[in-house]
């Protein structure tokens, strides 16, 4: 799988305020000797393609209740606040040009999920940039077996995933969609799979079959148990179930987190809290970091500044987090300090 090294000492970087009243570190890259990032959660997704979002304040104070007679169309239950940052989506038709400019500029390598045609488009703006995944759904269908297994074995994915069966209420351990996992375990091809966040609100708001329940990551236990050479990556970090977490990782040592999406959409306390409780419990070397990035081309720079500035992580443990742990899990060859 491609990579771009590139190694440095130094990182210059910038200081900003949240809302909340929390420093937070930019990402800020001056030279071209920064250390490598691998981002194991983006998606291959533009802002022209019928999906758009306005400003947004990372890190959200709070969550708000809704009414169901006069809040159907509310996103989430995000409070409506001012923030420094504020995160802007892009120009139309500029987004995927200022993604890959930030990831060039920050020295981002990214497993990029979505269908083939799309991830496609992202591989051949960036090939050094970009690590190709796609999933086996598309909308309410499958995909079938033999397609998916031309996807892996000659059409350049690299990756398994996204697969959202959390969206349809399905447990990732359900036997219908055992011959997706056993085609992975066979090719040895890792999976990526939603498990825990779904969004404040997402059940009643925008996706009536999300069932917070099928997020419990020791829903993944028959599946380890059925693949015992499978390799799994629960995006989210299976938030917020962090014992259940710590119980699963325990009985497999195979199993990595990322934390995308996570590290930006709750407050920053929290964020920092179970990140926390996941290094305490002796499983630094199997946090990977991840954006969910979509939408804002600044978020992938907003969310690797939350680690950098972590104060409970040494710096060997960031490193981890924002390389090593996901350069071991993609077999990549490189380690860096």
């Amino acid at each position: 799988m491609p990579c771009v090294i590139k190694r440095s000492v130094f990182l210059v970087m910038w200081t900003f305020s949240l809302s909340a009243g929390t420093d937070v570190v930019g990402a800020q890259n001056t030279g071209k000797d920064l250390q490598p990032i691998i981002d194991v959660h983006h998606h291959a997704m533009d802002n022209d393609n019928g999906f758009s979002m306005g400003p947004t304040c990372p890190n959200t104070s709070k969550f708000t209740a809704s009414d169901p007679k006069t809040d159907a169309g509310q996103q989430f239950g995000w409070v409506t606040e001012e923030c420094t940052p504020k995160l802007y989506p892009a120009a139309k038709g500029q987004y995927m040009k200022d993604v890959l400019a930030e990831m060039e500029r920050l020295n981002v390598t990214a497993v990029v999920f979505g269908d083939p045609a799309g991830v496609k488009r992202w591989k051949d703006a960036a090939p050094n940039r970009v690590i190709p995944g796609t999933g086996f759904e598309k909308g309410d269908d499958r995909i079938p077996l033999d397609e998916l297994r031309k996807d892996f074995t000659s059409g350049g994915m690299k990756v398994m995933g996204e697969i959202g069966l959390q969206y349809g209420g399905i447990s990732p351990s359900d036997p219908a969609y055992d011959k997706y996992f056993a085609l992975a375990e066979e090719l040895d091809i890792p999976v990526a799979i939603h498990m825990g966040t779904g969004g404040s609100g997402r059940a009643n708001l925008t996706m009536p079959k999300f069932r917070g329940s099928v997020g419990n990551p020791l829903l993944l236990e028959e599946l380890l148990a059925r693949h015992p050479k499978l390799r799994v990556q629960i995006m989210h970090a299976g938030y917020p179930m962090i014992d259940n977490l710590l119980t699963l990782l325990q009985a497999n040592s195979h199993v990595y987190v990322d934390i995308a999406g996570l590290i930006w959409s709750y407050p920053i306390k929290e964020v920092n809290r179970y990140i926390e409780r996941i290094v305490d419990a002796g499983f630094e070397d199997r946090i990977m970091f991840g954006t969910d990035q979509f939408m804002w081309p600044k978020l992938m720079s907003y969310s690797i500044s939350i680690i950098q500035n972590a104060d409970y992580l040494t710096p060997e443990q960031k490193r981890d987090i924002l390389y090593n742990n996901a350069a071991r899990f993609l077999r990549l060859d490189v380690t860096t300090k």
